[in-house]
Formats: structure tokens, sequence, C-alpha cells
């Protein structure tokens, strides 16, 4: 008769790593939630910079959290995809009681939604590639820098697409601070943070380029 050795740590060490994962689930869903309900009560109401700082970075601030909190790729797509669409769920509900139309409340149309959609999912993703000690995760964190960074140039330069004349200096300036601080604290050495930092400062730098022609009209916009 055969003896069989079962290693009851391995389906210890199994469960916990299931058990985990639904709390992540569960998680990123509540958050989501609770993301998009906080953000259409304060929205119109209280100071200027704390809507403007809590949308959209508060929804990119889930995001990376879980993202780059996921157990694998796949886990990390899922789990951020949760999140995002139960965040905009959430404040279009939220904002359909206060009256405002459905796709007004987030990106101001069907197709915005959808882009803001696609841009939380791929900045989770980011998030999760980050925790590689390679190249790829300097590039991933550099990513994620470069679109804070374009995006507070977009709102705080005047003439470009979604300028926002009372954002600068005060959020402009806090953003861009905490976004150098996100970027430091994604990487573990001192060269792959200067990696990233560059990398950040190069995609950024050529966004805002790219957007300075684009609103010039020297790319001619689709009618």
């Amino acid at each position: 008769m055969n003896n069989t050795t079962i290693d009851y740590a391995d389906f210890a060490e199994y469960d916990r790593r299931q058990r985990g994962i639904e709390r992540h689930l569960v998680a990123a869903f509540l958050g989501g939630l609770a993301v998009g309900l906080v953000g259409m009560l304060i929205s119109g109401r209280g100071p200027g910079w704390l809507g403007q700082l809590y949308e959209p970075y508060a929804y990119l601030a889930l995001a990376l959290a879980v993202g780059a909190s996921a157990s694998g790729f796949g886990w990390a797509l899922l789990t951020t995809f949760l999140a995002a669409v139960s965040t905009l769920v959430a404040a279009m509900g939220a904002g359909a009681l206060r009256g405002y139309p459905a796709f007004d409340v987030i990106g101001g149309s069907a197709a915005g939604l959808n882009w803001i959609l696609a841009l939380l999912v791929g900045l989770g993703l980011l998030a999760y590639v980050t925790r590689r000690d390679d190249a790829w995760g300097d590039l991933a964190a550099g990513g994620i820098g470069a679109a804070l960074i374009a995006d507070v140039v977009d709102r705080a330069t005047p003439g470009f697409i979604d300028t926002e004349r009372s954002f600068w200096p005060g959020p402009a300036l806090l953003v861009g601070l905490l976004t150098v601080v996100l970027v430091l604290g994604l990487r573990r050495s001192a060269r792959s943070r200067a990696r990233a930092l560059a990398l950040s400062v190069l995609f950024s730098g050529l966004f805002a380029v790219w957007l300075a022609v684009f609103v010039t009209g020297w790319i001619p916009r689709p009618a």
C-alpha cells in the first residue's frame, strides 16, 4: 500500500491566497462605490479647490491602489475594472438623484465616459507593472507620472482643452508635487527612481507639445 504524504501547509497557503483575492475584490467594489458617491456629494459644494482635487484624482488614486495591490495581472485587470465601473455607476446614480444627466456627470458624453473607464483600467494595470524591479517597472511608473502631469498641464495652461483658471497655482502645484512623490514611492532604488522621473518628464513634455500643436490648429481637428 502506497503512503501518500499531504502537505497541509500548501492547502493553507492556497486558502489564504484565495481569501485575500476575495477580500481584494470586495474592497475594490466598495471602494469604487464610496469614491463615486462622495464625489457627487461634494460636487458643487464647499471650496472649488476641493472638487478640482477630488475629480479626477480620487478616481485615479483608487485605480492605482487597486492595481498595485492585486495578486496578478489578470486580477489587476478585473479588480481595477470592477472599481472603475462601481465608481462611475455610483456617481451617475447619485447624479441622477440630484437631477444631472447620466453622461454629463462624468466624461460629459458616452465617449468621454468610455475614455475615463479605459484610462482608469490602464493606470491600474500600469500600477501593477510597477511592482517589477526591471526597466518595465520604471517605464510603468514613468507612464503613470506622465499621465498625471499631462493632466495638470492641460488644466493649468490657458487655451488648452480642459483649462480651469482657478486650477493654477494652488491645486496644480499640489498635484504636481504629489505626483513626484508617487513616482518616487513606486520605485525601490535611486537609479530606478531617477529613470522613472526622467520618463515622466519626457512623456508629459511630448504630450504637452502635441497638445499645443493640436490647440493651435497645426493638426486639423476631425469635423
